[in-house]
């Protein structure tokens, strides 16, 4: 019984933060995993390229390539930017510290670096820290929430016109990160969209070019210093 008011307080918490959308009807709340969460996150250590179409507001600003090594397992991530023709302009890990590489203008700022391993570890990985809540909004779309370790709610939905949305919000609830997954092309990775809130707000269409498996041992390599 002395639970009661806690949960009473935590439904209402999670309902009105801010910009954050209401769990009207909550199945459950635990600080445990439930397998009905939507969970479109790696299982076991890839390497993936994609084409990256990049905007800033609503201009363009050219198409790269984008190399992503990630093992959710340890949250190994090695990641690097290259043009067409294959002149490496950004390559930096997450091992779990940040390590930059080689960074040339516009990706020469550290804001840069530490915005982008974020926006891949949300992309690829499950949510840090403790599922608070999950259930279905008011269009009936399932939805879990997590706080994050830096107190940042994410909330990933399915069964919004046949994509899976990742949406990143601060602690007092305002949006900052929305991704969508496609799962009608086959593979969840196969076509992914960001949309970043931020002092210049930016948004990145991403294409699959390729996707192929990597030993976690190599990746443990990475992590002790061998990058090349």
């Amino acid at each position: 019984m002395k639970m009661a008011p806690f949960l009473i307080f935590l439904i209402l918490l999670l309902s009105s933060c801010g910009g954050l959308p209401a769990i009207k009807k909550p199945a459950y709340l635990s600080g445990e995993q439930h397998s009905d969460c939507p969970s479109p996150f790696l299982k076991k250590p890839l390497r993936l390229i994609h084409a990256i179409e990049m905007k800033m507001g609503k201009e363009p600003r050219g198409a790269v390539i984008g190399v992503t090594l990630a093992d959710p397992a340890t949250r190994f991530i090695s990641c690097a930017i290259l043009t067409a023709e294959g002149v490496v302009l950004f390559e930096a890990q997450a091992a779990p510290s940040l390590k930059v590489f080689r960074a040339l203008p516009p990706f020469d700022s550290l804001d840069f670096a530490q915005n982008m391993i974020d926006d891949i570890k949300l992309i690829f990985f499950a949510p840090g820290g403790k599922m608070l809540a999950g259930g279905t909004l008011e269009d009936g779309t399932e939805i879990c929430r997590y706080r994050d370790e830096g107190g940042n709610w994410i909330d990933v939905r399915a069964g919004i016109a046949e994509k899976i949305e990742i949406n990143k919000y601060s602690s007092t609830g305002i949006l900052k990160r929305q991704i969508k997954l496609d799962r009608t092309k086959g593979n969840i990775y196969q076509h992914i969209e960001l949309t970043a809130q931020e002092r210049f707000n930016y948004a990145l269409t991403m294409t699959l070019l390729e996707m192929e498996p990597v030993e976690s041992e190599l990746l443990k390599e990475d992590a002790e210093g061998d990058v090349k």
